[in-house]
């Protein structure tokens, strides 16, 4: 199956995780910047409150595309066989990893403004992504979530190579992958329309969350 767009790729989506339809403990959490309209389509098509997880791949030195691991706001995880086989120093670690801190940071209060993360304690926490080519982002995801004490961790995406999926499910409670197709190639492969999703595309589809459901506070 090729999906026309990120909306298209939600809504069968959302239809995958029908099991988890109007409960009210659910919460839905889009990985900024390119899994935050496909969240947004779950979250709608489950009725259950939409936030963001803003993470960023730490790309190994003069290879930026191949990641090395990957941090978010309170999480860093590294892929250790990566490191090794690159002789990645700490020390360019680091500087990538500050790098990204940067424009993490800069995601994080531009997107989230005034409106305060969503409680995520005992809670059933969906990661949503728009695929998964190594898997890196989704590791630090879900290592982030754990931390807060979630009920249970399901990890959702419309399309992943298949090691990486199969990764994927030993950091999350539940995996939910539509398609693994063996001839993967890349995540934009099996999109129609894969245009990269920028800052103004994700705070538009957050407010339009917000505004459905405005009484949501944790």
């Amino acid at each position: 199956m090729i999906y026309q767009d990120r909306t298209d790729a939600g809504q069968h989506l959302a239809q995958a995780l029908s099991t988890y339809n109007n409960q009210d403990n659910v919460r839905v959490l889009g990985l900024a910047r390119g899994g935050v309209p496909v969240a947004c389509e779950v979250a709608s098509g489950i009725d259950a409150p939409l936030d963001l997880l803003v993470v960023r791949k730490l790309g190994v030195p003069k290879h930026k595309e191949l990641a090395m691991g990957a941090i978010a706001q309170d999480a860093c995880w590294l892929n250790q066989e990566i490191v090794k086989s690159h002789h990645i120093s700490e020390a360019e670690i680091e500087q990538v990893r500050q790098k990204e801190q940067q424009e993490l940071e800069r995601r994080e209060k531009l997107y989230r403004q005034n409106w305060p993360p969503l409680d995520l304690r005992d809670r059933i926490i969906i990661l949503v992504d728009d695929g998964l080519a190594t898997g890196a982002t989704l590791r630090v995801a879900a290592l982030s979530v754990r931390r807060h004490q979630p009920k249970r961790i399901v990890a959702a995406v419309p399309v992943a190579a298949p090691p990486v999926c199969d990764r994927a499910a030993l950091a999350v409670d539940e995996t939910v992958c539509l398609q693994t197709p063996e001839d993967f190639y890349a995540v934009g492969f099996w999109y129609e329309n894969f245009t990269q999703v920028n800052d103004a595309q994700v705070q538009q589809t957050l407010q339009s969350a917000r505004d459905r459901q405005p009484t949501t506070t944790g």
